[in-house]
């Protein structure tokens, strides 16, 4: 199972990227969590873009989506929101529905971040994705200089691995419902 992450920060030390980066060391067998970094590349998004043929930084992004079966997202927090680099990625997805029933959880890589995590909810639900709130997690400790510290912080390797198996198990059971209901309407 391929489970893509994104990081909503640019930032060659992000503290956000850092915790996908722990947690593709933590998941469980037969799981992979891909870390996408091409967020950056995307053009602003504009509708008389979003048409064939589409530039190819997009058509890639939504490629790694389609064939994801869940999404991680950590972000920073950015004058009470999302940084633009993010918005302007889902912007991307909004009319082609690569997020559409897609699970999805939230990783918090700062306490401070609770306008990020109430914006990316509400513009996640809007684009009717599927977020699994039990599996997002919150790091409050054990961040030193700025990075996760997963070794200093015997609490925080636990904590990811807990929301990955839980993340693991709603994507199952996604998968499991989407089955039975095809066979209803067979």
């Amino acid at each position: 199972m391929k489970i893509i992450g994104i990081s909503g920060s640019l930032r060659t030390a992000s503290v956000n990227t850092s915790l996908l980066r722990a947690a593709a060391s933590l998941t469980p067998y037969n799981v992979k969590l891909v870390i996408y970094d091409g967020i950056g590349n995307l053009p602003h998004f504009n509708p008389e873009l979003d048409t064939e043929p589409l530039p190819l930084a997009v058509t890639d992004f939504r490629s790694q989506l389609k064939s994801s079966a869940g999404v991680i997202i950590s972000s920073p927090e950015y004058a009470h929101g999302i940084p633009g680099v993010l918005k302007n990625a889902l912007d991307w997805l909004v009319a082609s529905g690569e997020l559409y029933e897609k699970p999805i959880v939230l990783f918090n890589a700062s306490p401070r971040a609770s306008y990020a995590q109430a914006s990316l909810t509400e513009t996640l639900t809007v684009m009717t994705a599927r977020l699994i709130p039990e599996a997002s997690i919150n790091v409050t400790q054990g961040m030193g200089d700025g990075a996760p510290h997963v070794s200093s912080n015997a609490d925080l390797p636990k904590r990811i691995e807990c929301a990955l198996a839980t993340f693991v198990k709603a994507i199952g059971l996604a998968c499991a419902d989407s089955r039975a209901a095809v066979g209803e309407h067979s």
